[in-house]
């Protein structure tokens, strides 16, 4: 994801009550790292995301050789 946006995201405590700005708390719980860089302009976030659709993790889509 990239936006002009130069403000860092940040997780806010978990709070069932509070509604909206949980984008990050999921994202967070189903990547695999979450890396922000700074560009001149804006922000640029990459979060990995592995899908498994198996028990011995083999990713969705690809069949095992």
């Amino acid at each position: 994801m990239w936006d002009s946006d130069t403000t860092l995201p940040s997780v806010q405590a978990a709070d069932p009550d509070r509604i909206g700005q949980h984008g990050l708390e999921i994202v967070m719980a189903v990547s695999q790292t979450f890396c922000v860089h700074r560009p001149p302009v804006g922000k640029k976030i990459t979060a990995p995301v592995v899908l498994a659709d198996d028990p011995d993790g083999d990713a969705a889509g690809r069949q095992a050789m």
